[in-house]
């Protein structure tokens, strides 16, 4: 009688823990469920948001020194990092949570908010760019040359805020649309408006033929006339 009790309670016991396992396998299973529902979510729902560090060069540190007498919500790039909604959508306002850079000094909460518009810097306006401009190109046929620009610290948006774009050539020499049309038609027998506008070889060549008995001269005065003949180094008229 006493053995039946004993194996009772060993079976009881076995029944016990195959209850607890079973429980523990159970709810282990339903934790996998509801984490794969709220990644589900998340990735359907939730914006995940990706972290870009500002890089902790000593050149932008320089930028970023003196700055005690602000409040950290006044502060902009390269002295804060934020974090960024890489899912939102082009044109989207939306607000994004920046910290200053734990090297900058600031007065007030270090983590602080900033409105945005959704999209990356190389999608920013011009006028929110500095490039690097070149003077050897040809503007006159509307060449682009390839150059890098930066997006000004005040703007906050995606990616990178280096990066390159092609740019229009648009710069001057100084040389006056103006003068070069008074020239051409006083002294245009004489290729001055050639070697006005830096043309020394068909200037010669318009001198020694007088204007090309005056035919030349009245195609330069027209050409020039049209914007279509300008300066010799490719740059545009004032």
């Amino acid at each position: 009688m006493s053995r039946c009790i004993v194996i009772d309670r060993r079976n009881a016991i076995m029944l016990i823990w195959i209850f607890v396992l079973s429980g523990i396998r159970q709810i282990h299973t339903d934790d996998k469920s509801s984490t794969s529902s709220l990644t589900s979510a998340n990735n359907n729902e939730v914006a995940p948001y990706v972290i870009r560090n500002i890089n902790d060069t000593s050149q932008q540190l320089a930028q970023c020194q003196n700055k005690a007498h602000l409040n950290c919500s006044e502060l902009l790039h390269p002295c804060i990092k934020c974090m960024y909604n890489y899912t939102c959508h082009y044109g989207q306002e939306l607000y994004v949570n920046c910290t200053a850079l734990h090297q900058v000094e600031c007065q007030g909460s270090r983590w602080f908010w900033h409105q945005m518009n959704c999209r990356y810097c190389y999608q920013t306006e011009k006028w929110q760019q500095s490039c690097d401009l070149k003077s050897n190109c040809n503007s006159v046929n509307g060449q682009f040359y390839k150059t890098n620009c930066t997006v000004h610290s005040d703007v906050f948006c995606l990616g990178n805020r280096s990066f390159t774009r092609n740019v229009k050539c648009n710069w001057t020499q100084g040389y006056r649309w103006s003068t070069a049309v008074i020239i051409s038609l006083t002294l245009g027998g004489f290729g001055a408006d050639r070697f006005y506008l830096g043309h020394w070889q068909e200037g010669i060549g318009k001198l020694f033929s007088f204007g090309g008995l005056g035919v030349w001269t009245i195609i330069d005065v027209v050409l020039i006339s049209l914007h279509y003949l300008g300066p010799a180094d490719g740059s545009l008229y004032i």
